[in-house]
């Protein structure tokens, strides 16, 4: 059985039975790419031994991979060795020996609400593409996008009227998100005061936010560039992205009270452990609650 062969059907795999968006599936074969790397070829899939794994997971630390993209890369393995013994192409899954590696979990990079405030002013509204910026911005923040949630949202995912979006997520799972009038009225004056006198490419013609000088989808990668450039501007010296929008949605909800399980449906997670993580961040928040409530606080 050639690495070749096994590496086409697990394609199929999951973009047929799995039904995973192009990019899971690009990232899972990712994985599957960089063992082959490793083993050279020396060894067919079926053949590969628990040692060997660990080997290669010796390999990933020491050439650097954080323990985060080791667990991501397990993960895709496992996947793939699912895969082999669902197809009867081995008996044995040498993955069931390969543990985790225990990292810890590291609070993402999050924005006050003033900071945020700071890049917003600081888009330059003059501009052909400030409209748009200042509409993806406004989205992000809202509604807790990731870029591709963003950069792939569609005119005819807004519900005006009813004050939601259609978020396709990953493994295209679709999910409703609410979303305020000021945040509408940003993206309606964008399509209908601006994208109209742009060029709009065929395959956009749905897509929201789009490329000024092609008409095409904007990519992620313009996204993230406009962020890092608007944070300069705005003094800000946080490592930030696109996603730290995502990350500020969730804290600022969950700061003001807001229930975990209705955080956890509008980010799209399929586990609320996921979600829980945004209870720990603000130390700040905590202690000004305890000061403010707590009976000998109140002593002071």
């Amino acid at each position: 059985m050639s690495w070749a062969t096994v590496y086409k059907g697990f394609s199929h795999y999951l973009t047929l039975e799995k039904s995973l968006s192009k990019n899971s599936v690009q990232a899972y074969l990712q994985d599957v790419s960089k063992l082959i790397q490793y083993i050279n070829e020396s060894k067919s899939p079926e053949k590969l031994t628990a040692k060997d794994l660990k080997g290669f997971i010796t390999f990933l630390n020491e050439i650097g991979i954080s323990g985060t993209s080791q667990a991501r890369i397990i993960s895709g393995l496992r996947q793939f060795y699912k895969y082999l013994i669902l197809e009867n192409l081995t008996e044995r899954n040498p993955m069931d020996s390969i543990e985790l590696p225990k990292n810890p979990r590291k609070l993402p990079t999050v924005l006050s609400y003033e900071e945020i405030v700071r890049m917003l002013n600081c888009i330059d509204r003059s501009k052909r593409d400030g409209e748009r910026n200042l509409a993806m911005i406004e989205t992000l923040y809202a509604c807790g996008l990731r870029v591709s949630e963003l950069t792939g949202l569609k005119i005819s995912d807004i519900f005006f009227t009813d004050e939601f979006i259609r978020v396709r997520g990953k493994g295209d799972k679709e999910r409703l998100v609410p979303i305020d009038p000021h945040t509408l009225e940003q993206i309606a004056h964008f399509i209908h005061r601006v994208r109209t006198h742009w060029h709009v490419a065929k395959e956009a013609e749905d897509v929201v936010f789009i490329n000024q000088s092609k008409g095409t989808q904007i990519s992620r990668v313009a996204v993230f560039t406009m962020i890092k450039d608007l944070a300069t501007k705005a003094g800000i010296r946080k490592n930030i992205s696109p996603h730290t929008f995502r990350h500020s949605f969730a804290t600022h909800l969950v700061e003001n009270g807001a229930d975990l399980r209705a955080v956890q449906q509008m980010l799209g997670h399929e586990s609320i452990t996921t979600t829980e993580i945004y209870t720990h961040l603000d130390r700040t928040f905590l202690r000004k609650t305890i000061d403010e409530f707590h009976p000998r606080a109140k002593r002071k």
